[in-house]
């Protein structure tokens, strides 16, 4: 792709919180630093708070340097999808980059897809973290396949999220990149030092739970998992440490520990997790569990991958495809007495340590020149088709 073309992202940055703000930020610099100019429209509004599970949207960290980012989009008003989808029809930006995980963005999102493609000039490129949502809904396929109607062409991060896409679309041409390492939380510090600042007892060995809580996350599994582990390994050095704001009822987890005999062996720390606290949830554990129930490709991974931590997860979605069975961790049915296997092994020194030495020679496959090679590729694909 050519050098000093016009970017513009529409979708989530600073002020708004959480995975999908970073990697946009991320990767809107790497293509900047490659020559292009990119700007961010963020949202005024991205969820009402009637429907926002948690209990804020917004980071208290400081907005990135030396990126544009302004916010002007409203995700309820048809009216400002109108207004802003003209203005980026004016603009004639030579890429309008889209993120699509959720069919609640789809009228805002695909209206102003629709919009820009107008002027005749405006290529639209979607990174599709989901196609099907892990929770879902009967207008899902409706919304969607408005979505998917406004775009030019698809970067994906799993087989998974292309095989859900081609069910909606066979002619327009789709990419695949494998999500990247963030390497936007800091370097890793001492796992003393990491238990010191978040309270823990450096003496015990920790499986870590970390992000949202959600019921297609299996937090419940986890914890049944967990149950298993005790009984059949009960000496006391090894916790369960549950980190991550609960976008569900908190309740049932609380009454499941509590049944299971295993509150003291469990450390819920139940809150969002700021940036800036990120390293030491990952540099104090011995292993990352990702329970889960379905999936596409995960963040969660590509942190554990960057602070160089075992992995654990279940076999569903892309899951299996980012984490190598018996190279970087375990890949586990979701048998409670599998994953307790596979957390009693990663506690052994020397397979944890294999797994490490593996990480760190596996992680090089992730890197954000690879996802801006794709971007690149999958508009010149593109501009190939409408010639």
């Amino acid at each position: 792709m050519k050098n000093g073309l016009d970017i513009l992202f529409a979708g989530t940055a600073h002020p708004f919180r959480g995975g999908i703000a970073s990697f946009n930020e991320i990767l809107a610099r790497k293509l900047q630093e490659r020559g292009n100019r990119v700007r961010i429209m963020t949202f005024t509004v991205q969820y009402p708070a009637l429907l926002f599970p948690g209990k804020s949207q917004y980071t208290d960290a400081p907005a990135p340097e030396n990126l544009s980012i302004v916010r002007e989009i409203n995700s309820v008003n048809p009216f400002n999808w109108l207004r802003k989808g003209r203005k980026i029809r004016r603009l004639r930006p030579d890429i309008l980059f889209l993120r699509y995980w959720s069919p609640y963005l789809a009228p805002c999102l695909g209206t102003l897809a629709r919009m820009a493609r107008l002027n005749g000039h405006t290529r639209v490129i979607v990174l599709a973290d989901n196609i099907v949502p892990h929770e879902r809904h009967f207008y899902d396929r409706l919304l969607t396949s408005y979505f998917i109607g406004g775009a030019d062409g698809f970067l994906v991060m799993s087989a998974e999220v292309e095989k859900d896409l081609r069910r909606f679309t066979e002619s327009k041409p789709v990419l695949y990149a494998p999500h990247p390492v963030y390497h936007n939380y800091g370097e890793a510090v001492s796992r003393e030092e990491a238990c010191r600042r978040l309270g823990l007892d450096a003496a015990r060995r920790y499986a870590l739970f970390f992000g949202f809580v959600r019921k297609y996350k299996g937090l419940d599994l986890l914890l049944e998992s967990w149950a298993v582990y005790c009984r059949t390994f009960p000496e006391k050095t090894a916790c369960l440490l549950v980190a991550g704001e609960y976008y569900t009822d908190k309740r049932p987890y609380l009454d499941q520990i509590d049944r299971l005999g295993i509150g003291d062996r469990v450390v819920l720390h139940d809150r969002f997790v700021p940036d800036r606290e990120v390293k030491d949830y990952f540099c104090a554990s011995d292993v990352v569990v990702q329970p889960y129930r379905s999936a596409t490709q995960s963040g969660v991974t590509q942190i554990a991958y960057h602070f160089e931590v075992p992995m654990i997860v279940t076999r569903v979605g892309g899951l299996p495809e980012i984490v190598p069975d018996g190279e970087v961790g375990y890949v586990t049915s979701q048998d409670p007495e599998e994953i307790a296997g596979a957390l009693e092994r990663c506690f052994r020194p020397e397979i944890r340590n294999c797994f490490v030495e593996n990480i760190r020679l596996g992680k090089k496959r992730f890197s954000w020149d690879y996802m801006a090679d794709r971007f690149s590729a999958l508009y010149e694909m593109i501009e190939e088709k409408e010639i």
